[in-house]
């Protein structure tokens, strides 16, 4: 009895001893640190977790802007590594240069890198992806595929064409007899950015709307395989999960993410859900190949990406030439054609649903620019209220172009923008080492009086002002220098054909304007809920 009581106190005493230890010498570094910073302070094994979630609810949004408000341009906050915010776009000029010479092409620092190694996402794609060589391959093929004039018209044709489907559900919730004509539109431009995105990018159709309609409808049902529509409810909860997850693995540490319950379940929870997500986009890409193996030389294949990347460099790529011999010119692998799909589709799904949603929230808050949108629109389609929405209508919806970018800029879905320094560095008036991680606050310059004139006022207008141009590196809901978003153009093709087609067709108002935006904000900032009422326009 007294031997095991001494075997446990030793045991406890070593626990102690170490934990002792480690508040040491964490907190030995802390105050040692090079070039201390104004910034919350941290706690052994949390960093600053405990301040995000107790007084923040996690939304990274909050706390963000919390200490830049508390701490000004530039401070530090810890997570699983220490993290210098920059929320100046004098301070960020060198990281985000579009030379190739940039050497700031590195999202995360060596100890940031561990969680994706982890997860099995480090070196593939676009998004996390820092080897430069990998990195500048993939990105010529996905921007040589959704910048093709093809592409474009794709995008434009998809777009009508899903919207049709949309209005066929609408019109049986929220049209027919005593139906009301509320909807959370949040809920509903999520299922159809979905469907929007993995059809533009796969060609294969995907059924979040239909499984939505589904859900919401007592008696009909859509006229879908409800097999495929499982799978597609499966896939997007999937690529969901992935999205609002993938941040975990950089800030929480491994011995969180290892040992302490919570964070143990969520981390292999998000291993196994992207087993599952690889193994999808493994077999759709295997179909696609033998499809297009089956198809002769002399007919039309469909102008999907996955298509355009799969037969790139290859004798059925328009531009082959097979007197180039170059590694870089070689065709793409499965892997990396999975990567900069699933990239693509994970970056291209919630962020467009999300700034749908915020600029229906901000019209409905600015009566006297939805009132010249409309004129716009008017001019434009003449009162027709359905025929398809052409490529040059797009070019000539200019103030529509504008609302897409102003809300970019007073509510951006993206709230920053990580980066590492490869190479010993002066940033913000400090020198650093190699390997620091940097986090560039987006809503801080996007709201700063010193780049813009009424910074929290919502003013289309200031874009359509003759000579207008942002301060540079004052704009950066899309980034900006190498790592600029690929797919800018496409997320405002959308976004502006879906304000002309929801516009030009419906009245749109919110349920309760004095009601908050509901939002979560994470790796993006997601509207949870929209409650709007929608009726015919006269």
């Amino acid at each position: 009895m007294i031997s095991k009581f001494f075997e446990n106190f030793n045991y406890l005493s070593l626990i102690v001893i170490i934990i002792i230890f480690y508040v040491t010498y964490y907190y030995y570094k802390y105050f040692n640190r090079i070039n201390p910073l104004p910034g919350p302070f941290p706690i052994p094994f949390f960093g600053n977790l405990h301040q995000l979630f107790i007084f923040h609810g996690g939304s990274l949004k909050e706390f963000y802007n919390f200490n830049y408000k508390k701490y000004g341009d530039i401070f530090e906050v810890y997570f699983d590594t220490r993290s210098i915010t920059l929320n100046s776009s004098e301070h960020i000029e060198k990281i985000l240069s579009a030379s190739t010479r940039n050497p700031y092409i590195m999202k995360l620092s060596e100890d940031d890198s561990k969680g994706y190694y982890e997860l099995g996402v480090m070196g593939k794609g676009l998004l996390i992806n820092q080897e430069f060589k990998s990195w500048r391959y993939n990105r010529h093929f996905f921007t040589q595929a959704i910048l093709s004039p093809k592409f474009v018209h794709e995008a434009t044709y998809w777009t009508c064409k899903l919207f049709e489907e949309l209005e066929s559900y609408w019109n049986k919730l929220y049209f027919k007899g005593d139906n009301k004509n509320v909807l959370d539109f949040s809920l509903w431009s999520n299922q159809f950015t979905n469907d929007m995105i993995f059809t533009l990018l796969t060609g294969e159709r995907s059924y979040s709307m239909a499984s939505y309609f589904n859900e919401l409808s007592d008696n009909e049902k859509a006229e879908r395989p409800s097999a495929l529509i499982d799978e597609t409810v499966k896939f997007v909860q999937a690529i969901r999960k992935y999205l609002m997850g993938i941040l975990l693995f950089q800030i929480v540490s491994p011995f969180l993410r290892h040992y302490f319950p919570y964070f143990k379940n969520k981390s292999g929870d998000m291993i196994e859900n992207l087993k599952y997500l690889n193994q999808r986009f493994d077999s759709i890409i295997k179909k696609r190949r033998q499809e297009i193996e089956n198809t002769p030389l002399d007919k039309p294949l469909s102008n999907d990406m996955l298509t355009s990347v799969i037969i790139a460099n290859t004798p059925r790529d328009v531009n082959y030439d097979k007197n180039v011999n170059e590694k870089d010119m070689r065709p793409m692998t499965d892997i990396e054609i999975r990567g900069i799909i699933f990239d693509g589709i994970v970056a291209g799904t919630d962020t467009t649903a999300n700034t749908i949603s915020y600029i229906i929230y901000y019209l409905a808050h600015n009566p006297d620019v939805k009132k010249k949108m409309l004129n716009e629109i008017d001019r434009i389609f003449q009162g027709d209220k359905t025929r398809p929405i052409t490529e040059n209508n797009l070019n000539n919806l200019k103030y529509c172009e504008a609302i897409a970018k102003e809300v970019s800029r007073i509510f951006s879905v993206v709230n920053s923008l990580p980066r590492c320094l490869e190479r010993p560095e002066e940033i913000a008036g400090y020198q650093w080492p190699a390997n620091t991680h940097v986090r560039i606050n987006i809503d801080a310059i996007h709201h700063n009086s010193e780049y813009w004139e009424e910074p929290e006022k919502f003013n289309p207008d200031r874009w359509l002002d003759e000579g207008f141009e942002p301060k540079k590196n004052s704009f950066i809901a899309f980034g900006k220098g190498l790592r600029i978003c690929p797919g800018r153009k496409l997320a405002i093709i959308e976004l502006v054909c879906l304000m002309s087609l929801l516009y030009r067709k419906y009245e749109i108002d919110l349920v309760n304007k004095d009601a908050p935006l509901k939002t979560l904000s994470f790796s993006i900032t997601a509207c949870t809920e929209l409650l709007v009422e929608i009726r015919l326009r006269n």
